[in-house]
């Protein structure tokens, strides 16, 4: 029998029963649209996460923090900490560096007439952090070169925090900043008043070293009468982003300081992140084909099924002349043909279902539960199909059916012909 003739055969058996056929189609549809929408929202995911943290990274840059202070590294804690002169220390013994700046974060709450929210406070030398972070740019206003000690710049979710072109200031207003510290034992709240010299573009990135839209920036001299010479961390740029000078200057550094920093590359954090990911969207997919493999299961009981009920029909093929093979390939095209069916009807189901979602608005972070504040960050969730997904779901759809299918497929053609003649 040809090849044509065993899978219009098959079709037409799969025609007979259409109920059975549909509702086990049906499995195979479910789990298939399950692991295309899960996946493409994954790298959807991926891709948005990446593409923020893109914006407030550099890929020539190192940041250096405390060891243990970063929150991403697995360094053990330490007492050491960084002073502002130190981007001096490392500007003169790395020969790979090109700038140096050192930042001074502090959190703390803005007030503007009537409105008041939380934002991160960043001391920084302002000329040298816009050399670094080409993010750094001002919207309205300027960047003063030469700033004076009561200049603040807004990022942009703090000058309109409402997104809707409401800013809480015009330029040149002043504001005023709160913080709490200690006075001996006792929390005091201290204020100081700032002018307003700009607001800063958009950068829709997350805070990690560059710029943030939900920070306030403050010359760097203020940052040290408020708040000490004490540094959160301090920000290197290098000559180039080859991973040999990534991996040279990072090790110079942590040796001058005695391996009581961590360094974080940049280039070296995605990387980490894309590897995350991927687990990520692979975890996603053994859960989708668990479904799957039930749809599978399902095929199988459909199969056996099918066998015990054409019996007479398959001692009949064999007194014709077919073979053990021939009647095994039939019932393989049936599993095959039911698992094509689901599978490409779970593609386009699965795709249907991640667009819904898609135009239903979902997001990743978003909201400010709570009040104002503007450093919450909202990262819309585009469904990315690829290839790879795609040609992958339909391979597996069939993989499972054709494996479920095998044992009924070998029990039909283990069948005596005269045996089978006389099954009521």
């Amino acid at each position: 029998m040809k090849l044509t003739d065993i899978f219009s055969y098959a079709f037409g058996a799969i025609r007979l029963r259409k109920l059975r056929a549909a509702l086990t189609i049906l499995g195979i549809v479910i789990g298939i649209a399950a692991i295309v929408a899960l996946l493409s929202f994954g790298q959807g995911f991926q891709n948005a996460i990446t593409m923020q943290l893109q914006r407030g990274l550099a890929t020539d840059t190192l940041i250096v923090t405390p060891r243990g202070s970063d929150g991403i590294s697995s360094a053990e804690p330490s007492d050491f900490y960084l002073l502002v002169n130190d981007t001096e220390l490392i500007e003169n013994n790395v020969p790979e560096v090109k700038n140096v700046v050192a930042i001074i974060q502090k959190t703390g709450y803005i007030r503007a007439g009537n409105t008041s929210q939380m934002v991160t406070i960043v001391g920084v030398n302002f000329t040298e952090y816009m050399e670094i972070y080409n993010t750094f740019s001002a919207e309205m206003g300027e960047i003063p070169l030469i700033p004076n000690n009561d200049t603040i710049l807004l990022g942009a979710r703090v000058a309109d925090p409402w997104e809707n072109g409401t800013w809480i200031c015009d330029l040149n207003d002043t504001i005023e900043l709160l913080w709490t510290t200690r006075n001996g034992y006792l929390p005091v709240n201290v204020s100081y008043t700032f002018r307003v010299a700009g607001i800063l573009e958009e950068i829709g990135g997350f805070g990690l070293g560059g710029p943030s839209d939900g920070s306030v920036y403050i010359p760097i001299s203020t940052a040290i009468n408020l708040f000490g010479e004490k540094c959160n961390q301090i920000i290197v740029q290098l000559k180039d982003s080859d991973e040999k000078t990534i991996n040279e200057a990072s090790e110079k550094i942590r040796e001058l300081f005695s391996d009581q920093v961590s360094v974080i590359s940049s280039t070296a954090l995605l990387s980490t992140l894309e590897t995350v990911f991927s687990t990520v969207k692979m975890f996603l997919a053994g859960i989708a084909s668990i479904s799957l493999l039930v749809a599978g299961i399902g095929i199988m009981n459909t199969m056996i099924v099918s066998v015990m009920e054409r019996t007479r029909e398959i001692g009949i093929l064999k007194a014709l002349g077919a073979k053990n093979r021939t009647i095994m390939l039939v019932f393989l095209g049936e599993a095959l043909l039911i698992g094509l069916i689901g599978s490409i009807l779970g593609i386009g189901s699965g795709i249907l279902m991640a667009e819904i979602f898609s135009r239903l608005g979902f997001t990743g972070f978003g909201g400010r539960p709570g009040g104002i504040t503007a450093s919450t960050t909202s990262v819309e969730l585009i469904p990315v199909l690829t290839p790879t997904t795609l040609v992958g779901a339909l391979a597996f759809g069939l993989f499972v059916s054709v494996l479920f299918g095998l044992y009924p497929a070998w029990k039909a053609a283990k069948l005596e012909p005269v045996e089978a003649l006389r099954y009521e």
